[in-house]
């Protein structure tokens, strides 16, 4: 893909004219990137997010506690078509991934850029970090490819003025609402950007007014939903900053992340954009798009908010580079030096999806949150096989009589999930979490009365005040393992619950998520059903 810098010296002029669509060979790119990403999807085993939205797919809503559908519904589709496997299951991240390719050349075009300078937008998030990790199915997946395309959209209103554009565009976001909440940050970002710096014509559009009414309208029913179950996601932020802050070093680190996200080549095309449009007349237009990545970037680190949350805006700003590099006077030795540029990006890349996991003998313990950020990313989440046997050793220390009552109840979201996933193989029962958006699911019924627990080791003073019997069975303590999973965990028998089971799930339920390395940063706050 290195070849597609190769460009003669002279600046293109690129504001009287406008190339054709690179078709075959942004589909040749898209098609390489689909293949690899098909290929070495499975190279990780399941993520705890994913085990939760399959889990989440099994009990299909109009909404969730922390996200919504789409996620969900894809993720019981692929388990609909192919039971257990990991990369059916990462395969529509994939496809987010490949068409977040293709809009980035579609960008370039608009912009009137060249085949070449198509080619070299395509390319560089072809090889960025991002994409790799966009195959890992989640939320971010989803809305970083839809908002790419919100601003492709944006941009080609610009160009052509022609106002169904801004409405397909709220559709796009209208969409986007159904997978993750932040898009109506990204739509008010685009539009105090048109207002610092226009295009201004565009708050006179009807149209614009329409897709602004389409996004509201979506939010309406996750509003409802949200009322009637006490906001957890107003009580989620929080949360989440104190998370990014304990697993990567808070504000200090996101820049190096966010970057690190982009790419050489990327970092190195994001910085000519934000150059571009504020020196080159034909991408002054254009400029929105660079102070509206500007502003959510300060918002997201403001508020202790993921790296990757305005890398929607990445596409767009790869494609502007691009054009702003082809359309500056370069000398020779500025080509000389976006060669090594370019091939570093490619192998990073390469290493990313070939090298990773690495080999488990390179593993050391994890001491905090931060190490367990880096062990997660680099050899994935491992041995949820053997957690789920922890549970099934404690589900058949029971009597046919109790496991006629019995459920299997797990402290963390993503344990339930494993254990849902997996505990057909043990003949378990149904499964049940007070963690995060599982808790929503709904207690155990209330005939229960005896739960085989899995959590944290330290959570047995906790129960003993919520069961008449409690025992521990199982202690799981790897010290290469992953808290939670093979490490500081444990499982316990417990019987008889001292409180009906809607009132005791009240005072369970809770959108802090423990992995045993950052108490620190507990939560308190309990969303009340």
């Amino acid at each position: 893909m290195t070849a597609v810098i190769e460009a003669r010296t002279e600046p293109e002029d690129t504001s009287n004219t406008h190339p054709s669509f690179a078709f075959r060979g942004v589909a040749l790119i898209a098609a390489i990137t689909a293949v690899v990403l098909t290929v070495t999807a499975g190279r990780y085993d399941f993520f705890g997010d994913e085990l939760y939205f399959l889990s989440a797919g099994r009990r299909l809503d109009y909404t969730y506690a922390d996200q919504g559908v789409v996620v969900p519904l894809f993720s019981w589709i692929a388990d609909q078509l192919a039971p257990g496997s990991v990369t059916a299951l990462r395969f529509p991240a994939v496809v987010m991934g490949v068409g977040a390719v293709v809009v980035s050349a579609l960008i370039a075009y608009e912009l009137r850029g060249s085949h070449r300078v198509q080619l070299l937008a395509a390319a560089t998030y072809a090889t960025s970090y991002l994409v790799a990790t966009q195959v890992v199915l989640s939320t971010f997946s989803f809305d970083a490819t839809l908002t790419a395309v919100i601003t492709w959209l944006l941009i080609r209103w610009v160009r052509t003025r022609q106002d169904w554009l801004i409405v397909v565009a709220g559709v796009v976001a209208a969409v986007d609402m159904q997978v993750k909440w932040m898009i109506p940050i990204v739509w008010a970002c685009l539009g105090l950007a048109v207002i610092i710096c226009g295009p201004r014509e565009v708050l006179r559009r009807p149209a614009l007014w329409v897709s602004t009414g389409i996004l509201s309208a979506s939010l309406i029913p996750i509003l409802y939903w949200q009322s009637q179950n006490n906001w957890p996601q107003l009580a989620m932020g929080p949360i989440i900053g104190a998370e990014q802050d304990a697993t990567g070093y808070g504000p200090i680190g996101f820049m190096p992340q966010w970057l690190g996200l982009a790419g050489f080549l990327g970092a190195l095309l994001i910085a000519i954009g934000f150059w571009a449009v504020f020196t080159q007349e034909s991408l002054r237009p254009y400029r929105f798009i660079a102070v509206a990545l500007v502003i959510m970037t300060t918002f997201v680190i403001i508020t202790h908010g993921r790296p990757y949350y305005p890398t929607g805006f990445f596409p767009a700003m790869f494609a502007l580079g691009a054009v702003g590099l082809w359309q500056y006077d370069r000398k020779r030795w500025m080509h000389l030096a976006l060669i090594p540029i370019a091939a570093l990006s490619v192998l990073t890349f390469i290493a990313s999806i070939t090298v990773t996991p690495l080999p488990a003998s390179w593993r050391t313990p994890a001491q905090d949150a931060i190490d367990l950020g880096v062990r997660s990313a680099f050899w994935g989440t491992t041995n949820w096989s053997d957690m789920t046997s922890a549970v099934a050793t404690g589900y058949h220390a029971l009597t046919p009589a109790e496991k006629a009552n019995a459920v299997v109840i797990a402290q963390g979201y993503w344990q339930a999930g494993a254990v849902e996933q997996f505990g057909g193989a043990h003949n378990l029962p149904a499964t049940y979490s007070p963690s995060r958006g599982f808790g929503f699911f709904g207690p155990p019924p209330d005939t229960t009365t005896s739960v085989i627990y899995v959590g944290m080791d330290t959570a047995e003073a906790d129960l003993r005040t919520r069961f008449t019997q409690v025992e521990r069975v199982v202690h799981l303590d790897d010290p290469m393992g992953i808290p939670g999973i093979d490490r500081m965990t444990a499982v316990w028998v417990c019987k008889g619950p001292k409180q009906q089971w809607p009132t005791m799930w009240d005072s369970m339920t809770t959108l802090y998520f423990d992995l045993g390395l950052w108490r620190d940063h507990r939560a308190t706050t309990r969303p009340t059903h």
